[in-house]
């Protein structure tokens, strides 16, 4: 983040200009100004920002409309601009992040946590309410310890996931990272507060963290675990600690703002062998759903395996005026003829196997006489050589680095509009052809593509159908807000809630969790936050 507009900035801070007077994000203007926080006042606002520049710099500040924009920057439908921050702070110790959190309590100030804000499909920077500051960690960047032996690290927030690989590359250490789609510049610590999901047999993010510090809503620091024990050396290595298990509290909620984090890296195999399962109709849905699953419970296949729509595909590196005519629908003969033209199939499944030659050589045949059953044709790098899509795949099933994905924004043109919709299902065939069918009857009637994928887990599935629109069509926008709402609230009435979703949806997916829930989780945040500074509205907890 450059250095802009200080003079203006340093107006603003002093109160002199108020933040009624500049509006921010896309669509804003004078008329429309993002809005303060409920019961702060000009002065509240205009005196935080002061005290957070004498924390961090003024440098660090950001409170004018210029300097503030690429904050507001997001991908996900939000026609009316409600997702908007009116500041930034960018901290680089948790000694500052003590202090801006008991100056946002002073004030009544809401602090937006980021890490590093990479999560295009789910909301970027952009705060789940308005009247937010956001708290930038991406300063926090230190790769504070690897322990080669135990095959674990701690890390700060800001660190990214490229980050992590290089180190581990230039000090020759043979541990492997587990990657998002767009790894290169997302969080490890950001990605696992958000429960997020990966390609290696250490995919479930979550499930592989161990320890955390987390300053609390009052400035406390408190360790998680092992971490609390003086002199302890488990702490990341044992998960649990003694008494309640905590760390669980602080993912998708707002009742800290977590400043280290314990991961377990995966040790490199031996051996490492990519495959594609290449289906070639769109009703095989159920038929691989139900050949991967024993595959997936026994651990014959160890990693989460992607199972990939060809629409999904396609748009990574192709545009759909390329496959039909513009305002045309995308019919299932071309993109059959698109599929085929590329080397892939309606549905395209990856997954690797991991061991040394004796293990692989040995799981081998038993997994494709299952999947050829199913109707697929299993497929290798002597098949696919550099077909770009298998290469994407077998980079990230090894702990690779790309950010091909983020070629999804341009399969409507430069408008570049993306939600992420991610209902879970138990690891059924049935269930897939359910959903699938549903999907397709909600997105086609609003004049969307079924652009989607399944993560098969050991018995669970993510439909991750990438909701895709162009921005910059302010009536586009509007309908792909509509679409989005319709496939949470019906998806939810099936009993398919969401995993994971965007600042446009956290209230509504919580919802779906029912009354119990939310009060539980309302009754949390009151007894540790009692000011609401810490990211009102995150996972629909106000």
């Amino acid at each position: 983040m450059s250095d802009l507009n200080l003079d203006r900035r340093g107006l603003l801070g002093a109160g002199i200009i108020g933040a009624a007077s500049f509006g921010l994000g896309t669509g804003a203007s004078a008329k429309n100004p993002a809005p303060l926080a409920p019961h702060m006042t000009k002065a509240d606002y205009a005196g935080a920002m002061k005290a957070f520049r004498g924390v961090v710099g003024a440098e660090w500040v950001f409170g004018d409309e210029e300097a503030v924009a690429p904050y507001a920057k997001v991908y996900v439908p939000d026609p009316m601009n409600r997702h908007v921050p009116i500041g930034a702070v960018c901290p680089e110790s948790v000694e500052q992040v003590q202090e801006l959190v008991r100056i946002a309590n002073q004030y009544k100030q809401p602090l937006w946590p980021v890490s590093t804000g990479k999560n295009m499909g789910y909301g970027m920077t952009a705060p789940a309410t308005p009247g937010q500051v956001v708290l930038d960690l991406k300063r926090m960047n230190r790769i504070l310890e690897v322990d080669a032996d135990l095959g674990t690290c701690l890390l700060e927030p800001g660190v990214t996931y490229q980050q992590l690989k290089d180190y581990l590359v230039e000090n020759n250490i043979p541990l492997w990272i587990d990657v998002p789609t767009v790894g290169p510049i997302a969080s490890p610590v950001g990605n696992t507060l958000d429960r997020g999901v990966g390609y290696t047999p250490y995919g479930e993010h979550f499930m592989f963290q161990c320890g955390m510090e987390v300053v609390l809503a009052d400035g406390q620091v408190m360790r998680t675990g092992m971490g609390s024990i003086k002199g302890s050396t488990a702490w990341q290595a044992f998960k649990w600690g003694y008494g309640p298990y905590l760390d669980g509290l602080f993912t998708q909620s707002n009742f800290g703002v977590v400043t280290k984090m314990g991961l377990w890296l995966m040790p490199k195999p031996p051996v490492y062998k990519p495959f594609m399962i290449r289906h070639p109709n769109m009703e095989d849905t159920p038929k691989i759903i139900e050949a991967m699953r024993p595959l997936r419970v026994s651990n014959l296949v160890a990693n989460c395996n992607l199972m990939m729509s060809a629409s999904y595909q396609l748009a990574m590196f192709k545009r759909r005026n390329e496959i039909v005519p513009d305002g045309a629908p995308l019919d299932e003969v071309s993109l059959k003829k698109a599929a085929k033209a590329n080397g892939l199939g309606m549905w395209n499944t990856y997954f690797a196997l991991y061991g040394t030659e004796q293990t692989v050589g040995a799981i081998e045949p038993i997994i494709r006489a299952s999947l050829t059953a199913s109707g697929g044709e299993v497929l290798t790098a002597a098949e696919m050589g550099d077909n770009p899509w298998f290469h994407h795949h077998a980079t990230l099933m090894e702990g690779g680095l790309n950010l091909d994905e983020i070629g999804l924004l341009r399969w409507r043109g430069a408008g570049g509009g993306l939600a992420w919709f991610a209902p879970v299902a138990a690891a059924r065939g049935v269930e897939a052809e359910r959903q699938t069918a549903l999907a397709r009857e909600i997105v086609e009637k609003w004049g969307f593509d079924y652009t989607a994928a399944y993560a098969i887990g050991w018995r669970d599935l993510h439909h991750i159908l990438a909701l895709l629109f162009d921005k910059s069509d302010a009536e586009q926008e509007k309908k792909a807000d509509s679409c989005y709402r319709e496939l949470v609230t019906r998806f939810g009435a099936q009993g398919w809630a969401s995993y994971r979703t965007g600042v446009n949806s956290m209230d509504l997916v919580a919802q779906q969790y029912g009354a119990v829930n939310r009060d539980f989780n309302a009754r949390i945040k009151h007894a540790v936050d009692p000011n609401g500074i810490l990211a009102p509205g995150k996972s629909g907890i106000i």
